[in-house]
């Protein structure tokens, strides 16, 4: 059953658009508000699938409904219905987000068909905003520890906004896996997501990895070439172990912030782009501040959401779901039956002091998968789990 409001001041008008949509289809539930102020209360206590809307209406016309209501519930199809002088404004509703316009009077055809294909988008919203919340399993969390539990209940609220995240904790422990996370429950999910390891790249080449370069920059500057920043836009850009970079790259991302505009290296001109940032570091980033080795402007703008990544040893209730986990990716990477871990093994693995943490783990688990028994027991841990 889909849900239309009709928002027109007219009551002929309600009554026309009511008894077309009636006849259309019995399953259509019809609510009718006749000014703006009204339309929009009703749209705050329901979920609507469609609203059609009157522009020009008293008390606040059908522009003022539409940005209002974009701005709280973003999904729901607008179709404006605009009298023959209006028809400058339906257009520009068009760019603030409505679905489309129909005129007074309204054609059948035209009308049933509009409204069919707004539902229709309606419905592939909905349907696509469930499957981002099916995160890939490729970046799927595994352990369900209070600390862990904690950053699954941080990403639900966060990925969906544009606000920026820093990522803390030390190697291993899966500060990346995070940040997949986050991108793919966002609304960029479909768009790219750029990975940048700064501290994979010499101080003198972060800047043109970043935000590319002009022929000619520097000496091996052979052609024009775009940046990270540049193939992010419209997605995400995950600055790992920024804590490395050097300070004059830190000045220019922090300008791409402030502005969402960068420069590529030799180039006077800007270009615009629109990125969310997420970063990752294993350092004290405010001690690495204190020792005048990181922007404390810089880290202000990152760390407008912070996500502290426990270590493996602080976690250690989930150890025997990642070996379970692990050992059925390993099995299936190598295309043999998963082996079992016997209660002990897994006890004595859960005392290990893992300086490795999750990256460690794994690889004991695939370790023992190749070298032990067929199930893996305490003595298989023993002999080939030692550091």
């Amino acid at each position: 059953m889909s849900k239309i409001l009709i928002i027109e001041d007219e009551a002929a008008i309600r009554r026309v658009l009511s008894k077309i949509l009636a006849e259309e289809n019995d399953s259509y539930k019809i609510e009718e508000a006749e000014d703006g102020q009204q339309g929009i209360e009703k749209i705050k206590e329901n979920d609507f699938d469609l609203v059609l809307c009157d522009i020009k209406m008293p008390k606040m016309d059908g522009v003022e409904v539409l940005e209002e209501i974009k701005k709280i519930k973003p999904e729901i199809p607008f179709v404006m219905i605009s009298g023959h002088g209006d028809l400058e404004t339906a257009v520009q509703t068009m760019r603030l987000g409505a679905f489309d316009y129909i005129s007074k009077p309204p054609d059948l055809n035209r009308l049933l068909n509009t409204v069919r294909n707004a539902l229709d988008r309606k419905t592939l919203v909905v349907e696509n905003k469930r499957l981002k919340k099916k995160v890939s399993k490729n970046y799927e969390m595994i352990g369900n520890s209070e600390p862990i539990n904690l950053i699954k209940d941080i990403i639900e609220k966060v990925a969906p906004t544009d606000a920026r995240v820093l990522i803390t904790g030390p190697n291993g422990t899966g500060k990346e896996l995070v940040a997949h996370w986050l991108h793919e429950k966002s609304e960029r999910s479909a768009s790219p997501f750029i990975e940048v390891n700064c501290a994979a790249i010499p101080s003198e080449l972060i800047e043109s990895e970043l935000f590319g370069h002009v022929k000619g920059a520097f000496t091996s500057a052979v052609k024009d070439r775009a940046g990270k920043f540049e193939a992010a836009d419209k997605g995400t850009i995950f600055l790992d172990e920024i804590g490395d970079m050097s300070l004059p790259a830190q000045a220019k991302v922090l300008r791409a912030l402030q502005e969402n505009m960068i420069q590529r290296v030799g180039a006077e001109k800007d270009i615009k782009v629109d990125v969310r940032v997420i970063a990752a570091t294993n350092k004290d980033l405010k001690k690495e501040i204190e020792e005048g080795r990181f922007r404390e402007d810089l880290y202000h703008r990152l760390a407008v959401i912070l996500i502290k990544v426990p270590a493996l040893n602080d976690r250690r209730d989930d150890i025997p779901e990642l070996i379970s986990h692990f050992s059925g990716k390993i099995a299936a990477e190598q295309g043999t039956a998963p082996k079992l871990f016997s209660d002990s093994a897994v006890k004595l693995l859960q005392e290990y002091d893992w300086t490795g943490n999750i990256r460690e783990l794994r690889n004991v688990v695939e370790r023992l998968i190749i070298l032990g028994g067929g199930e893996i027991s305490e003595n298989d841990v023993k002999l080939f789990a030692s550091k």
